[in-house]
């Protein structure tokens, strides 16, 4: 019986609840003060031979390390005694109060911590992914953007060929006369190409994140800083086209079939791109807010990715052989100069031709130019 009162004293139970247990799960039942005399015969105490508060402080400034972070007093208490420490509950609110007011501000609104995002300097870590909430009407975007400076390396409104976004990265290799530190994005089979291309390039260096460790995969969720700029992107853009496009759907002028998307393809494609790299040239110069334990001064995206010195980074970027980067290049497919299938194309630029139809220069001559070229095309399918 000693082994068991010691057992669930250890967990935190309360006399009550120990009477309560060996009553119930073991048959064994005895008062109050029986319990209380075999506690002290054992050496258990709740209010005296209080653990040392130095050490107390200690597990608790240890638990806000980890997890004990996203944990109220209670819990933490709960931890203590566990653990063997004889301490008031009280005393760990206060100590909490102390090391981690801000978490406890944080727990008081219900509002979880967010995870402390850093990385050494620019190209360190490029975060690539696509983005499909067009893709349903034929249109993907597929992008890149520097995890230290949230420099947007590439944006692209386009298909999800694998070669074709191999070719956007060789593009920013060669410009940039090396390739990224790592790069991270999800297990679609988009990247596939890119993912190799990386790690050829990098097979020679000689640092930790060489070779295959400079490609990290995952979720999609866990993508963060691109995650985080698709939000930006459908706030600022995204969210007219889809709202465009739906209303022709509902309307019946949208199947979702081949013609159709090459048709969105052919008058809204261009357009879509235009204002992508809007948003682009718009964020890369926008200033962002100093935010502790990331940056120690505000900066924007395109000064911090090119002069990373100013706020005392290093560039990431590593070196290539020219050589290596031509072959590469060779197993790369160029963004097609046409919008959408060749045959659709041609088809549409004489429909234009020959109603006399002007190229659209924004949504609504678009719209209209689409509803136009779908009614006679099927009136003489």
């Amino acid at each position: 019986m000693d082994d068991l009162i010691k057992l669930y004293f250890a967990i935190g139970f309360s006399n009550k609840e120990i009477l309560l247990i060996l009553a119930q799960n073991h048959h064994i039942i005895i008062s109050i003060r029986t319990l209380k005399r075999h506690c002290r015969k054992l050496g258990l105490f709740r209010r005296k031979q209080h653990t040392d508060l130095d050490e107390v402080i200690a597990f608790v400034h240890q638990e806000l390390q980890h997890n004990g972070q996203m944990q109220g007093y209670r819990w933490l208490h709960l931890r203590a005694i566990q653990m063997g420490f004889v301490v008031q509950q009280d005393t760990i609110r206060q100590i909490i109060q102390l090391i981690d007011p801000q978490g406890v501000d944080l727990r008081r609104a219900q509002r979880l911590r967010r995870r402390q995002y850093n990385t050494k300097g620019p190209n360190a870590l490029w975060h690539m992914d696509s983005y499909d909430k067009l893709k349903p009407y034929g249109i993907g975007i597929n992008g890149c953007i520097d995890g230290f400076s949230r420099f947007v390396v590439w944006m692209e409104a386009t298909n999800n060929d694998p070669k074709v976004i191999a070719d956007y990265y060789m593009k920013c290799v060669t410009r940039l006369g090396g390739c990224p530190e790592r790069i991270r994005a999800d297990n679609g089979t988009e990247n596939g190409h890119v993912a190799n291309m990386q790690v050829f390039l990098r097979r020679n260096h000689t640092d930790t994140f060489a070779k295959e460790n400079s490609c990290i995969y995952g979720r999609s969720t866990g993508n963060q800083r691109i995650e985080s700029w698709w939000g930006i992107l459908r706030k600022q853009s995204v969210q007219f086209w889809m709202n465009m496009f739906k209303a022709h759907q509902d309307n019946g002028h949208f199947s979702g079939d081949f013609l159709d998307k090459s048709l969105i393809q052919f008058c809204f494609l261009n357009l879509v791109q235009k204002e992508v790299d809007e948003v682009v040239r718009t964020w890369n110069t926008h200033k962002i807010r100093p935010r502790p334990g990331q940056y120690v001064h505000g900066g924007r995206p395109v000064i911090m990715y090119t002069v990373p010195q100013v706020y005392g980074a290093e560039d990431k970027l590593k070196t290539v052989d020219l050589e290596e980067v031509v072959v590469c290049k060779d197993e790369c497919t160029p963004k097609s100069r046409l919008p959408c299938d060749e045959t659709v194309f041609e088809l549409c630029v004489l429909l234009m031709q020959e109603n006399g139809w002007d190229a659209p220069t924004d949504a609504f001559d678009a719209a209209e130019l689409y509803t136009s070229l779908r009614t006679v095309i099927l009136q003489n399918i």
